[in-house]
């Protein structure tokens, strides 16, 4: 997977079931530093509500790393029902808080499933995403030459400039999609009739 979605940016919803207020806010989480400092930032802005349940997941297909809490409600009910609508969205780094404010009237366990089911679900829906390319570093080292080809190369594959090195030679450094990178090592190696091979110099 060389692509996929991610949050925008925060998002809310609220949803009311018995008289209890349930709001789901959801943000991105590229790291598990990240979801815990988004979730701490939930609870300070609304401390005086009974629960903060929420599920995380950074990362995206088989590489992720997961976290959810019932936040006190009783166990099972809150949590992982969270962390199955998180796991069900094709968007990752992303975590989902629910917080709720108890209206008087106990839901049992069928009803704080149900509930907090919907309201991440309702949350999702809010959420404006984009996509994160995966990329690799890689370094390119060319005559004077060929630097336009260069040049015109590394826009063809979508290929970000972080810096670039002039003396003897040119030396570029270029963030590539994984998608593009075989592409791009192909042309370079054509052009140059195989003398010139860019290095990988990061993992993604």
């Amino acid at each position: 997977m060389s692509r996929y979605l991610i949050p925008k940016g925060p998002a809310r919803a609220e949803i009311q079931i018995s008289n209890s207020r349930f709001i789901s806010s959801v943000g991105y989480a590229p790291t598990v530093e990240a979801a815990r400092a988004f979730i701490q930032a939930v609870r300070q802005e609304m401390p005086e509500a009974n629960h903060h349940v929420y599920a995380f997941k950074v990362g995206h297909g088989a590489q992720v790393t997961e976290g959810m809490s019932d936040d006190g409600e009783p166990s099972g009910t809150s949590g992982p029902p969270t962390l199955a609508v998180v796991r069900g969205t094709a968007v990752g780094d992303l975590v989902l808080v629910t917080t709720r404010y108890f209206g008087g009237t106990k839901l049992g366990t069928g009803g704080l499933v149900y509930a907090y089911t919907n309201a991440a679900k309702e949350g999702l829906k809010a959420l404006q995403t984009e996509w994160k390319v995966l990329r690799k570093l890689v370094g390119v080292t060319v005559p004077y030459t060929l630097y336009e080809r260069l040049k015109q190369l590394t826009e063809k594959y979508e290929g970000l400039l972080e810096d670039e090195e002039f003396s003897g030679e040119i030396t570029r450094y270029i963030r590539f999609p994984l998608e593009n990178l075989v592409a791009f090592e192909d042309d370079m190696r054509q052009l140059s009739n195989g003398s010139i091979v860019p290095v990988v110099l990061d993992d993604v």
